[in-house]
């Protein structure tokens, strides 16, 4: 607590004073001070009333800043601040008599709020009385009538003036003049009023004066001094020589404030000895204030005092009257009444804001206050005493801080995204009965902070494609929400940098930052790539911003755009590949395998075999899933040594695509029969069945054939010299040559590790530069460097052997490599 008493002038000649008392609580996040300042009324506008900034021990440039202000809470604002200056001014005329009336001592209260922080101080000024007002009688003459009989001490009640000063300035004595016959008592009263009566000292003398002239000075102890004076008209009167008595010389009265007009609060009731008309009494109010005769009226005759105007507690708590009983001569007496009005619960508590923030962040700490509330009722006692509460189940509470104030504070850490909006209902009521309410209901918006990071609306995304597409083509759209708003909700959508199968991301596929929708920048090949995977980054506009990422799956769907291929047999154009099936052969005799492959997938791939011409097509077969063509009855002697049959290899494709073969099959049990058909076969594919230019070579053919003979032998003479060096020296692959019966331990796979196979060759072929041998279980043959590319085409067919699905696969393929061979070496003796 901190005392300022400040004193501007001296003991003798003190004009004006200022006396500061400075209260100072602090609560949460706002200050409450007190201060009080004493001034005198009457001063003029502008004039200084404190230094409120150095008595308060506050900046100037905090006033201004914080937009420092005086609040009043109904009424007239009679101070102002002045903030460049941190000085109370005064900013209309105060009139002590207007603003507290008799009430001592007089003051007025208003606040000093102060915001960013909040500081509220309650500023109190006591308006101090100046002699301003001389003291006036109700009546500007008064008449009395006084018997002549009347004997001395016998007194007669004035009316005593008013004078709305108070203390000192208010009426101090009272003066009669002249005093010949007359002297003047003052009395207190128990009120603090004074009752004036007028003493006869010396008896009336009718004859000698009938009449007398006095004048009635009343004076207060202001300085300068002022009076007010009343004309006194005493008429002197025979006979009546009985005054009126009251029979109380006070009552009391209580009045409660709601009573209707018309109301009887009591009967003033007196005496008088004398009969007859002597003995007639009339009853008047002698003295009372304006305010007490607008609200009351007394019956001449009864004496009933009435209401004649509701009474308000809170206007005024206290009413006294100078009741005059009166005979019909000149004989009176006087008593009091005192009226005292008793409060009721009439007014409901008022609610005013101080201060209050419409939009708090949602981060704000626990503590934040929102609002400063002043609550106050007119009543008093219990009537008054106020009650302030909130609505529940909402993160705030009200906190008391000083009398009459509350503050709204945060109860518990917001979340905007929960609740963006409160309406806080203020709930006031008193403790009278029945109780009054009121309530007032604020909106406090939260404003957004970026908390939350974007969420996509999958943990993954996975579309698929078909290949061939167009570029540019809308693929999938990602989609994120975010849970905040406004920029911090405003999401933008990133390819992260990443390679797929040596490509970088954004080379394949592009975003829209602002829809999220993912296009296709080019057109993919199944075969190529089946599935990219790459990852999509959400990002928010907060500051800072947060984001969060997906991983998106896009699956190329195959097209059937690839024919299938064929494997074996291998279509070649430089010889006859010809498959030897014996006629001994019974129903279904393996006489080769078609091997195909579609690089599609799924259905696309699904290939499916079909005969679709042959020499004889009741003798062979193929097999529509495996490919495997067999007999499919016993050959016969009958049976055509030239077999040829076109295969067809289809896919399941929509549309399907397809890849022809052509299979040449010769029936013997002899290779003499092999070669005397084998011309004509290979003739019959070059000129379509042209039987007399198959003659004319077949002649040519036997002619030279002893010169092709001589040739050849040279050949193979020469060819047996050059290869024992090419083996060693030429950068061609060597086949090892395998005894029969040699079995490689090393070799993998499904096939036996030994095969042995015999072959009808021709005279001396024991001479023959063809050698067989088991490299790993498979036959292999050597042979000379005119027969490389059939010794190439050999080694393709020992990669697929080692594929081979079956043992009849290995036979087959075998019997078909002896084949090519034979058939090489039977072009040759044609042909050269």
């Amino acid at each position: 607590m901190l005392v300022f008493l400040l004193h501007f002038s001296s003991t003798m000649q003190l004009k004006w004073q200022t006396v500061c008392f400075f209260l100072c609580i602090y609560g949460m996040d706002v200050v409450f001070c007190q201060a009080r300042y004493s001034i005198p009324e009457e001063m003029p506008e502008g004039s200084f009333v404190g230094n409120i900034a150095k008595d308060l021990g506050i900046e100037i440039s905090r006033l201004i800043s914080g937009k420092a202000r005086v609040v009043t809470k109904g009424g007239r604002q009679y101070v102002e601040l002045s903030r460049d200056k941190g000085a109370l001014v005064v900013k209309e005329r105060i009139d002590r008599e207007e603003l507290c009336k008799q009430t001592t001592p007089c003051s007025f209260s208003f606040d000093l709020i102060i915001e960013n922080p909040i500081q509220l101080h309650r500023i109190t000024v006591e308006v101090q009385d100046i002699n301003d007002n001389a003291p006036i009688f109700p009546k500007g003459a008064v008449n009395l009538e006084i018997s002549e009989n009347r004997l001395s001490g016998a007194r007669f009640p004035l009316d005593s003036a008013v004078d709305m000063d108070v203390g000192i300035n208010g009426i101090q004595s009272y003066a009669l003049s002249p005093t010949d016959n007359f002297k003047l008592e003052i009395n207190s009263q128990s009120d603090g009023s004074k009752h004036v009566e007028m003493v006869l000292q010396r008896e009336l003398d009718r004859e000698e004066h009938d009449e007398l002239y006095l004048v009635l000075i009343a004076a207060d102890g202001g300085s300068p001094r002022k009076s007010g004076t009343v004309r006194i008209h005493v008429t002197v009167l025979d006979v009546n020589d009985n005054a009126p008595v009251c029979k109380q010389a006070v009552y009391k009265i209580d009045v409660m404030e709601n009573s209707p007009v018309g109301t009887v609060l009591t009967t003033v009731n007196a005496v008088d000895a004398d009969e007859g008309i002597n003995g007639d009494i009339s009853y008047s109010i002698a003295q009372a204030s304006k305010e007490a005769r607008e609200m009351f009226d007394i019956d001449s005759d009864t004496g009933d005092i009435t209401m004649i105007k509701m009474v308000d507690y809170e206007i005024e708590r206290s009413y006294s009257l100078n009741i005059k009983a009166k005979d019909k001569g000149s004989l009176s007496d006087t008593c009091k009444v005192i009226i005292d009005v008793v409060d009721v619960n009439d007014n409901p508590p008022t609610i005013q804001l101080m201060s209050f923030s419409n939009t708090i962040a949602e981060n704000s700490p626990v503590g934040t206050t929102v609002a400063v509330i002043n609550v106050e009722d007119a009543d008093s006692g219990q009537n008054g005493v106020v009650q302030c509460k909130i609505n529940e189940h909402i993160p705030f509470k009200i906190e008391s801080s000083l009398t009459d104030y509350y503050a709204l504070v945060t109860d518990e850490i917001l979340d905007r995204e929960n609740i963006a909006e409160y309406n806080i209902t203020i709930l006031v009521s008193d403790q009278g009965s029945p109780a009054l309410h009121s309530n007032k209901t604020l909106t406090v918006k939260i404003s957004d902070v970026n908390d939350n990071a974007p969420v996509f609306s999958s943990d993954q995304f996975r579309t698929f494609i078909t290949e061939n597409n167009s570029p540019g083509v809308a693929v999938l759209t990602v989609k994120a929400g975010d849970a905040d708003w406004g920029p911090n909700a405003r999401l933008s959508y990133f390819l992260e940098d990443s390679d797929v199968m040596g490509h970088p991301v954004s080379s394949l596929v592009s975003i829209n930052s602002d829809s999220g929708v993912i296009n296709a920048v080019r057109s993919f090949d199944y075969e190529q790539m089946k599935s990219l995977t790459f990852n999509v980054t959400a990002r928010d506009g907060g500051s800072p911003p947060l984001s969060s990422e997906v991983m998106v799956t896009i699956s190329v769907q195959d097209q059937n755009d690839n024919a299938p291929q064929v494997l074996y047999p291998v279509q070649t154009g430089v010889s006859v590949v010809a498959e030897i099936v014996p006629r001994s052969a019974d129903v279904g005799y393996l006489v080769t395998k078609v091997v195909a492959v579609d690089v599609d997938s799924g259905q696309n791939a699904w290939l499916s075999y079909k005969l679709q011409k042959a020499t004889d097509r009741a003798l062979f077969e193929v097999g529509p899933q495996n490919g495997e063509i067999r007999t499919v009855r016993q050959v016969t002697d009958k049976d055509a040594v030239k077999q040829k049959l076109t295969v067809v290899v289809e896919d399941n494709g929509q549309p399907s695509r397809s890849a022809v073969v052509n299979i040449n099959v010769a029936v013997a049990d002899s290779f003499p029969e092999v070669v005397s058909e084998f011309s004509d076969f290979t003739l019959s594919k070059e000129y379509n069945d042209n039987l007399t230019f198959y003659l004319v070579l077949a002649l040519a053919a036997v002619s030279f054939l002893l010169i092709t003979t001589v040739v050849v032998i040279i050949s193979v003479k020469i060819y047996r010299w050059r290869q024992s060096r090419i083996f060693y020296q030429s950068s061609l692959p060597v086949i090892p040559y395998y005894p029969p019966g040699y079995a490689d331990t090393g070799v993998t796979g499904t096939l036996p590790h030994m095969y042995n196979y015999d072959v009808c060759m021709t005279t001396n072929s024991r001479k023959s530069d063809c050698k067989y041998s088991t490299l790993g279980g498979q036959s292999v043959l050597v042979v000379d460097q005119s027969f490389s590319e059939t010794l190439q085409r050999a080694m393709k067919e020992k990669e697929f052997l080692e594929n081979a699905e079956s043992p009849e696969m290995v036979e087959i393929q075998i019997r078909n490599f002896k084949n090519v061979l034979l058939t090489d070496e039977m072009s040759k003796l044609f042909f050269k």
